[in-house]
């Protein structure tokens, strides 16, 4: 309940704060923007103050929208991990009892590639929904593409040749999933919350970063976690139940 209370919170502020985009390059730098426009395999960068400029996408880690620098929405964030995070605390490796979520056509490749990168399968599945829908040719206005919406630089950093190609996609989501929980020690918070902003923000901010499209992140897929978990234990406790 205290988790609710203080995502609500952070969702109130955040709607009375002004918003902004960030470009985050490959190299780890980042730009505050106005606006960003795709086309094909360039981005098209408004400037703040003024200006525009054309890079090659390639050069774009991601682009994240609707950035919240108030101190009040950096404290209550801050208090998101402090208070035991959104996320269940427990091992997002690979466990035969953790499977996806969703019943679809790729949850054989799903398991295969959890299995093979020790990756909670559930969690998996989790970040494709909120990523695509399930939906292997879609393409963001951001330019990030397919199942797991790889941006064309993580695709590159990962070995993707083609990134609608499930198999492909869903391995390279998933091998940075991995890459993410080891680097923050297991913390599925910080984890999917440097896939959606990028690691370097989570450093910046010393955790969770205060962009309102992060927080809703990050809750959105610890929402479907949360409910299969207590899905399984509603079970587990009726069969329980029928046995004595």
């Amino acid at each position: 309940m205290l988790i609710r209370i203080i995502l609500a919170t952070v969702l109130i502020l955040a709607a009375n704060a002004a918003s902004a985009s960030i470009a985050v390059f490959a190299d780890g730098r980042s730009l505050k923007i106005d606006a960003y426009a795709v086309e094909e395999d360039v981005v098209h960068l408004t400037l703040q103050g003024g200006g525009k400029m054309t890079i090659p996408l390639l050069r774009v880690d991601r682009i994240v929208d609707d950035e919240i620098v108030t101190a009040e929405v950096v404290a209550e964030v801050q208090k998101i991990v402090e208070e035991g995070g959104v996320f269940p605390r427990r091992s997002w490796r690979f466990s035969e009892e953790s499977m996806p979520l969703w019943q679809s056509k790729y949850n054989d490749i799903i398991v295969k590639a959890a299995r093979h990168h020790d990756v909670d399968a559930a969690l998996v599945s989790a970040v494709i929904k909120a990523e695509s829908d399930y939906n292997p040719k879609i393409v963001s206005h951001k330019g990030a593409r397919g199942l797991m919406q790889l941006m064309p630089a993580t695709a590159k950093r990962f070995g993707v040749h083609n990134s609608f190609d499930p198999e492909q996609n869903i391995y390279a989501g998933t091998k940075y999933l991995r890459w993410l929980l080891d680097k923050f020690e297991d913390n599925a918070d910080l984890a999917v919350a440097g896939y959606n902003a990028g690691e370097g923000n989570i450093k910046k901010y010393d955790g969770v970063p205060p962009f309102r499209e992060t927080v809703n992140y990050i809750n959105r897929i610890a929402r479907h976690i949360r409910k299969a978990i207590d899905s399984k234990q509603i079970a587990s406790g009726s069969v329980t139940g029928a046995a004595r």
